[in-house]
């Protein structure tokens, strides 16, 4: 083989080289493009395809109101008896329900959760006759007393209704103060729980 030959391969192979290597680019940059526009399509899809929440909700004003109360010792004959101590904490707030579907809403399960060291502590709200009980029971919280809001409802498409609600958890003061954080749900038959986090929480 001459020398014109041995040069003639070498560019032949090297052009063949730079093919190869332009091959390998264009390769990349399609695959990296496939993926961005398969990453675009999952997203719109994804996006497009979320329903908004059924139904939209505000808590303000809430308050907590600690109750501490110990027997006396002694029954109504003057005998000794074991003391007993009960702590309670009364949540109060104010709840604002709003029906954004196109369909009517029943409403029947309004809770709190407060989250502790030990895990989530729930509890449901008094219905009405309940929460005028406690009033009575407690006129102290008269300052808080509001209208109490039916548990058991139905909202109509567009329909916004609010009311107060009173719920107790048997927690000790130290407790309470200790806890990591407070929400309420809402529940709506047939579907999600509706979860409103407040932004105060004041103590009474």
């Amino acid at each position: 083989m001459s020398l014109l030959q041995q040069n003639s391969q070498e560019q032949d192979d090297a052009a063949r080289g730079e093919e190869f290597t332009k091959g390998t680019s264009n390769a990349l940059l399609a695959s990296v493009i496939a993926a961005t526009l398969v990453s675009i399509a999952i997203f719109l899809y994804v996006r497009l395809g979320e329903k908004p929440p059924a139904a939209t909700g505000e808590v303000s004003n809430v308050a907590a109101h600690m109750i501490h109360r110990e027997t006396a010792g002694f029954d109504a004959g003057g005998a000794a008896m074991p003391k007993e101590i009960f702590d309670q904490v009364l949540v109060l707030a104010h709840v604002k329900l709003h029906n954004q579907s196109k369909n009517p809403l029943s409403l029947h399960q309004v809770m709190a959760n407060a989250t502790l060291e030990d895990g989530v502590h729930t509890s449901y709200a008094a219905v009405p006759n309940e929460y005028e009980r406690v009033f009575q029971g407690y006129p102290e919280l008269a300052p808080l007393h509001g209208t109490p809001l039916a548990i058991e409802q139905t909202l109509q498409p567009g329909q916004t209704v609010e009311g107060d609600i009173l719920i107790a958890f048997r927690l000790t003061k130290p407790e309470w103060d200790a806890r990591k954080g407070l929400d309420f749900s809402f529940g709506f038959r047939y579907q999600p729980f509706l979860k409103v986090t407040p932004t105060t929480v004041t103590d009474r």
